[in-house]
């Protein structure tokens, strides 16, 4: 389909940084200090998760993918934003926002998609042990992986395209960090109830149905915890889950609240700040979450360590 815009824009002007040039030198070593760990912290826990035996199980595959995904994710909007910083020319390419919001969104429900599966993983390992190799084979890990790739990328190319057919009548002023759907409809001068609708339905089945599936896997699996005798083994099933769960709050609670509600009630601060939430923050916390108290990861950190 074709997305070229009816005014022949040529560029868009980002204004998420217009408030901050007093102080751009260190909000742009911030920025670059959380990229650098993002990308290092992400990138190890893919290694370690192909190079170590122990870490080749179904969990540490859909932690891998994760892991890939956030490096993805941060490096489609930091950098630009970094480069921003440093030469306080905030504009950006026609083109290059309609990739930037293509490949952002795309990433953005892939890992909605993948949270759900993570969470799915967790119920079968505690609530139906003896069948879990069964279920959760080798197979069924890249089926799953490629479904939620592939719904990620679907998403996107929808909502990409709807967005882009919009008439923006010259004003290219966008209120935010980076090409979003909420601040770009915001400054469309055209009808964006199908915009609406199509946030809202899609976002249904991307992000609703995911996290609602999220929310009864762990009500299944804290009933079985609570049915465990031994303390050791109740620590061991809450560990497993707690680090996830703390994940899935923080991500959909930030990405429901920017795309799942009406475009005219956001505020400014909003549509700035709280995508930096599932956009920085969350792929920043992922490695640590999930490494913090892992003691397979510990290990196997030691077992590279040793081999140099």
């Amino acid at each position: 389909m074709d997305i070229k815009n009816q005014t022949e824009l040529t560029d868009f002007i980002l204004l998420g940084f217009s408030t901050l040039e007093d102080i751009n030198i260190l909000v742009f070593l911030g920025f670059l200090a959380i990229y650098l760990f993002t990308v290092m912290w992400n990138a190890f826990i893919i290694l370690i998760t192909i190079l170590d035996q122990r870490l080749k199980t179904p969990m540490y595959f859909f932690i891998g993918n994760l892991s890939f995904l956030d490096i993805s994710y941060t490096t489609t909007t930091v950098p630009q934003m970094l480069g921003h910083l440093l030469t306080e020319k905030n504009n950006i390419s026609y083109m290059g926002c309609v990739f930037q919001l293509y490949f952002f969104f795309s990433l953005l429900g892939t890992e909605c998609l993948l949270l759900a599966v993570m969470a799915f993983d967790r119920y079968v390992a505690i609530c139906n042990p003896l069948r879990y190799m069964e279920i959760i084979n080798k197979s069924t890990c890249f089926q799953l992986s490629l479904v939620c790739w592939a719904g990620g990328f679907l998403n996107s190319a929808i909502h990409t395209v709807y967005t882009f057919r919009l008439p923006f009548c010259g004003n290219n002023q966008i209120d935010a960090f980076y090409c979003d759907i909420p601040p770009l409809l915001k400054l469309s001068c055209g009808d964006i109830s199908l915009n609406q609708m199509l946030l809202l339905y899609i976002g249904l089945l991307i992000a609703w149905t995911p996290f609602i599936s999220i929310l009864v896997s762990y009500a299944y699996i804290i009933a079985t915890v609570l049915k465990i005798h031994s303390p050791g083994g109740k620590q061991k099933a809450f560990s497993t889950c707690t680090s996830h769960l703390t994940v899935v709050l923080l991500y959909y609670g930030s990405a429901i609240f920017s795309y799942l509600k009406p475009i005219s009630t956001d505020s400014p601060n909003n549509s700035r700040l709280i995508p930096l939430i599932y956009s920085i923050l969350t792929p920043l916390l992922n490695p640590v979450i999930y490494t913090l108290r892992n003691h397979d990861v510990k290990k196997a950190w030691q077992n590279m360590i040793s081999k140099f």
